[in-house]
């Protein structure tokens, strides 16, 4: 299962909504080779459910996440920060066994 928090839902329908994006897009979070500590987090909107994907749900919000992606995710958290050390989405992710410091990048 993949989780998003109250705060990042909201963002992602204020950014939905500025970016004029219907309610038929959903999050898509996947994980891609690169970043400081090997791995990157990656997320967008799309409306395109594929066949692969495995599709949560958590708070309203539909987060869509590819097989290969899904093994690195599993039991992460989306939260949204808005502090002194920046401003933005932020993953909560258990399988990470080191982040890099600006939070974009893990390795497992």
């Amino acid at each position: 299962m993949i989780s998003i928090t109250d705060k990042a839902k909201d963002h992602v329908a204020d950014l939905r909504a500025r970016e004029g994006y219907t309610d038929e897009y959903n999050i898509r979070v996947s994980v891609k080779g690169g970043g400081c500590s090997g791995l990157m987090y990656d997320l967008n909107f799309d409306n395109k459910i594929d066949e692969a994907d495995q599709v949560f749900e958590d708070k309203g919000v539909k987060i869509l996440v590819d097989k290969k992606s899904l093994l690195y995710l599993l039991g992460t958290t989306l939260d949204f920060t808005d502090g002194l050390n920046g401003k933005g989405f932020h993953f909560v992710n258990p399988n990470a066994s080191r982040t890099c410091g600006c939070g974009e990048s893990f390795s497992v």
